[in-house]
């Protein structure tokens, strides 16, 4: 990643205005507008209660989007591992989340492209957008002295006009707007209105028909589909650039045997992982053109004269106006527009500010758990923020998160004293007592190790490590404090499972355990599935399943054996049966898939001991019979999955100098087990447990 200093960067007109329509929409309206939404809605409604799946809905909808992803500025400082760009570079950056409207932008390597000598930051603030209209014109193959339609002459729609130009192509523009055609005609291209474009196809073809349709109209309409199969020749290209409506006229389609593509963005590389976010570059000589190379390879063609993109700025607005540049591309100003363009106040010697006050308080009483948080994502806005809002003894002291929007929203939101994007700030700051670690998983343990070096109490979401060698480093850097330690293990604090526990522990036998997790499908990009940052599903996630029938055992396994289902290219190591065997006789098996129906319960656990039987489905209904008599408790309209039980109890631990609410052993002893299944799956054969040891 590369700290820069922002320069300049452009508004895009169609994408930023959807996005702010839609947030200005009531809930209604955004229920009309995203109908594949509700769907997700209604079947979390069905399976986890009406007020879950209500507060998850509210909650994302509430969530800030950072706005833009097409900026210039000045490189201020590298990461690690960074190659080709260095500090003081002047630089163009892409991507939705990194180059954002802001002073201050945290990018990928990869997304950003150095700017040659005779490029100022305005122009190549425009990168972005070059490059979605060149790998657009890439996709439809134009050689030189072929006839190229572009249906649509916004933005994008001209940047495709001048590349195809400085192609050697032939352009025909079409657009509603009299300015529009009249820019494109300026820039050389036969423009005509969409009511003119019939006769003035065949002529500027000579009724044969245009080679490359580049459609790069903003419309839900199927218009520009089917005049672009109007105006193209047989077996000719038709590439959607921009947001259109897709439903085809089969018929004409058919009649010309036309190709149809879907532009993705900015070139290969796009939305992968690793290449984006872990700087795996592709080979130049199997991907010629990645979204990196095509950034500066816009930003060449501006540089030798062939594309000059100044004549497009309609309007320029300081950053601490920004809300007016959206007041134009909405409409409300009735002004025509094109390129509008934020500006930044660059002086030299500026620092990026490193903390925001929000909610000033005074100091709270010493009884009082000063909380700071690691993290903001969806987990901490969906579940944890809104628990800790709901228990005055906490005090939301600071919040640091990666995103400066992202932690700023939900500090005010969620009552913080300050926000940051800096740990070391949280880390440092004496008046925190306790850390809540709610980051990716590659982080935990490190922070965790951090934190406890601190001095400060330490709640860390699951899992605690990732390998065998972090897990042991945490547990010395815990024998080496006086703090405490919490993992986020929530379902053995769930009231159904505090009643099945209660139900089974006067058995006076081992237990039978089943536990079976319809997980759903993850795709393989998704990062939990990155052995370095989420560590795979059974790590991430089944250590849960583990640590509940630990609680319901009294004691970790002592025993694990794993087998799994081929991945076939299309899972990664999560359609797997896990079968646990514990010290004192019990056994327990995980059956954890992710090939299952999506509307069927995702969590049912069956237990077996002594004349008993317990059933407990999805946290929303637990069945269970013993002593002659059937009992069973239902939830109808919320599933609770012991989030507030477990904070409840780690600040009662806190605050009474109690013991911790989960013994260190168990904690250590889940997170051995899920490490060991990993290594039983791989090996094939059954792996012994030798605890962790701590003595206290």
């Amino acid at each position: 990643m590369v700290l820069v200093r922002t320069a300049a960067s452009v508004v895009s007109a169609g994408t930023e205005r959807h996005a702010v329509e839609f947030a200005s929409k009531s809930l209604i309206g955004k229920a009309l507008a995203r109908p594949d939404l509700v769907r997700q809605v209604v079947d979390k409604a069905r399976r986890d209660g009406i007020l879950t799946a209500f507060e998850a809905a509210r909650n994302r909808l509430e969530q800030p989007l950072p706005l833009g992803y097409s900026s210039a500025g000045t490189v201020v400082e590298v990461g690690p591992g960074v190659k080709g760009v260095r500090k003081g570079d002047r630089v163009a950056c892409a991507g939705g989340g990194y180059a954002v409207h802001a002073e201050w932008a945290v990018v990928p390597s990869m997304l950003v492209a150095r700017l040659p000598r005779n490029v100022d930051f305005e122009s190549g603030a425009f990168a972005t957008l070059g490059a979605i209209a060149l790998h657009g014109f890439r996709l439809g193959g134009a050689q030189v002295g072929e006839r190229v339609g572009v249906i649509g002459l916004g933005l994008i729609g001209l940047l495709a006009v001048g590349i195809a130009e400085a192609a050697g192509c032939a352009v025909l523009g079409i657009d509603l707007d009299p300015d529009r055609v009249k820019r494109a005609r300026r820039m050389g291209a036969t423009a005509v209105l969409r009511d003119e474009l019939p006769g003035a196809a065949a002529a500027f073809t000579g009724g044969t028909g245009v080679d490359v349709v580049l459609i790069c109209a903003d419309t839900p309409s199927d218009d520009a589909v089917q005049l672009a199969a109007e105006i193209a020749r047989e077996r000719a290209k038709v590439i959607a650039i921009g947001l259109v409506g897709t439903t085809l006229p089969r018929s004409a389609y058919y009649a010309k045997e036309l190709t149809f593509v879907i532009s993705r963005s900015y070139g290969p590389g796009r939305y992968d992982p690793a290449y984006e976010e872990h700087g795996v570059d592709y080979p130049v000589g199997y991907v010629r053109w990645t979204e990196g190379r095509n950034l500066q390879g816009f930003l060449q063609m501006i540089e030798d004269g062939h594309v000059d993109v100044r004549p497009l700025v309609t309007h320029r607005f300081p950053i601490a106006k920004a809300a007016e540049a959206y007041h134009v591309i909405r409409g409300e100003t009735e002004e025509p527009f094109l390129g509008v363009l934020l500006t930044y106040d660059a002086a030299e010697g500026r620092k990026p500010e490193r903390r925001l006050s929000l909610s000033p308080r005074a100091p709270a009483a010493e009884a009082t758990i000063r909380l700071g948080v690691l993290g903001a994502g969806n987990f901490a806005n969906a579940v944890v923020f809104p628990l800790l809002r709901r228990m005055p003894w906490i005090e939301r002291v600071g919040l640091a998160t990666g995103s400066g929007i992202g932690g700023a929203g939900a500090g005010r939101k969620y009552g913080f004293r300050y926000a940051t994007t800096d740990e070391k700030t949280i880390l440092d700051d004496p008046d925190i007592n306790t850390v809540a670690i709610l980051t990716r998983h590659n982080r935990h343990a490190g922070q965790t190790i951090a934190a406890l070096k601190a001095g400060k109490n330490v709640f860390c979401e699951k899992p605690l490590a990732l390998n065998w060698e972090e897990l042991e480093t945490v547990a010395d850097a815990l024998r080496r404090s006086d703090r405490r330690l919490m993992v986020g293990f929530n379902r053995r604090f769930a009231p159904m499972a505090v009643r099945l526990q209660a139900a089974m522990e006067t058995a006076g036998e081992p237990l039978v355990m089943h536990y079976r997790v319809n997980a759903g499908y993850l795709p393989l990009s998704h990062w939990v599935h990155d052995p370095m940052e989420g560590g795979g599903r059974i790590i991430g996630e089944v250590c849960h399943f583990i640590d509940l029938l630990t609680f319901l055992v009294g004691d970790p396994p002592a025993r694990v054996a794993s087998s799994g289902l081929p991945d076939a290219g299309r899972y990664r190591e999560d359609n797997v049966v896990i079968s646990l065997t514990f010290p004192e006789g019990s056994i327990g098996t995980i059956t954890y898939v992710a090939n299952g129906a999506r509307g069927f319960s995702k969590e049912r656990l069956e237990v077996f001991a002594g004349g008993r039987a317990a059933v407990l489905e999805d946290f929303r209904s637990l069945e269970a019979v013993y002593d002659g008599k059937r009992r069973i408790w239902r939830d109808r309209l919320r599933q609770d999955k012991g989030h507030l039980g477990e904070w409840e109890a780690f600040a009662g631990s806190l605050t009474s100098g109690g013991p911790p609410p989960i013994p260190y052993d168990h904690l250590f002893g889940v997170s051995l087990a899920s490490l060991a299944a990993v290594q039983a799956l791989h090996s094939g054969n059954p792996v012994e447990i030798a605890p962790i040891s701590f003595g206290k």
